[in-house]
């Protein structure tokens, strides 16, 4: 018998933009490869339009026939402008997503972030449903925070985020320190908890040759510019070494004018939302840099990893299981000595050392973490607990 998944998410790319949304539609996208009937909720911001469901069949399979079983698009309820609006408009959402459907059809709900939650409340109630397995993606909320507005984010978000993950069947983690945070924050069993390791969609595998490395060394930094993602670090250490190293740094996202550093060294392209003008930068680079302050597993890394990039990372959330001294260096978060020693020893390597971190990253992507596997893995252990 063919299993059938429910997917409840928060949107899913093209339509939302972001790492959650891109694994949100790898998960409907491989899951779907795999022979499982997939039933796919999403959303978009409240003034966008809603796709039909032959334009996300289409996203997802642009050059095959497979299609999800169904699709159901919504509008995410419109922000408000008391605090905590998030949160409030969350649980309306989940409310939504449970009205919509008959869930004696399904034999398990994958539920992403908060989607879950009103499905739960009933649950407890006594309402028979299949089991429920609760993806949160980094725990942001329990990982370090340098600002006041970070800080009172993080305490509207970990109550709701506890309950969550108390009253779900099952807990996806992307393991390493994500299941150790949710071992040790919410006093789960590791029976309850289900690893599953972010992946990579097998068109990003770079298939041509790596070139040696040329002078002078490539950094690229892909990301939002916020606290948490730690631009303000990095800056600072660009100002800091650039008229001693010889290197370049290029930035992938949308930073404004008056924060760009000016210089011939350093080069900003904006927000791009084109793979193709995305890879062409990374495939002109030499080390993805990524110090974040809290992390769950960041896709960009795993997308640099693909082109054969080598890693500055910082060692948060599961960052350890993709980054180590094979591909990278990997260095406490909020250290701005080890962050400027890092770039120096990058930038004094032997070129061979170098090139062997590069294809080391690459050859990591392809025997680990590529969907195809990470799907199939995950439905066995999904088959496995529904047998239970």
């Amino acid at each position: 018998i063919t299993m059938h998944i429910l997917l409840l998410t928060d949107g899913i790319s093209p339509f939302v933009t972001g790492g959650m949304q891109r694994h949100s539609a790898n998960l409907a996208k491989y899951f779907t490869l795999q022979g499982v009937k997939v039933t796919l909720a999403h959303c978009v911001d409240y003034d966008s339009d809603l796709p039909n469901e032959n334009e996300v069949n289409q996203a997802l399979f642009p050059n095959s026939s497979s299609k999800l079983e169904a699709v159901k698009s919504l509008h995410f309820p419109k922000k408000g402008k008391l605090i905590g609006h998030y949160v409030r408009n969350s649980h309306q959402y989940s409310k939504q997503l449970y009205e919509l459907f008959d869930f004696s059809i399904y034999d398990f709900v994958y539920a992403k972030g908060f989607c879950g939650w009103y499905y739960m409340e009933q649950k407890k109630k006594g309402v028979k449903l299949p089991p429920i397995g609760v993806k949160f993606h980094g725990y942001e909320m329990y990982q370090e925070l340098s600002t006041l507005p970070q800080l009172l984010k993080a305490y509207l978000l970990r109550r709701p985020t506890k309950w969550n993950n108390v009253n779900a069947d099952y807990v996806f983690s992307y393991g390493g320190k994500i299941t150790d945070l949710i071992v040790n924050s919410f006093n789960l069993s590791k029976d309850k908890i289900i690893e599953f390791p972010s992946g990579i969609d097998n068109d990003w595998v770079r298939e041509t040759e790596l070139s040696p490395f040329k002078k002078p060394i490539k950094f690229v930094f892909v990301g939002r510019n916020e606290v948490r993602k730690g631009v303000n670090e990095l800056k600072e250490a660009i100002n800091n070494l650039i008229n001693e190293v010889d290197f370049e740094f290029h930035f992938i996202g949308p930073i404004s004018t008056s924060e760009k550093i000016l210089n011939p060294s350093v080069f900003y392209y904006g927000e791009l939302n084109s793979k193709k003008d995305i890879i062409s930068i990374l495939d002109k680079s030499d080390v993805l840099v990524c110090p974040s302050h809290s992390e769950g597993m960041p896709n960009v890394i795993l997308e640099g990893m693909a082109r054969g990039l080598a890693v500055l990372a910082t060692d948060v959330g599961a960052v350890e299981l993709i980054v180590d001294n094979t591909n990278g260096i990997i260095i406490q978060p909020l250290k701005q000595v080890d962050l400027e020693g890092a770039i120096k020893g990058f930038s004094i390597m032997n070129p061979e050392d170098l090139d062997r971190l590069k294809l080391n990253s690459l050859e990591k992507v392809k025997n680990q973490y590529l969907w195809t596997k990470l799907a199939s893995a995950t439905l066995k252990r999904i088959s496995a607990v529904l047998e239970d």
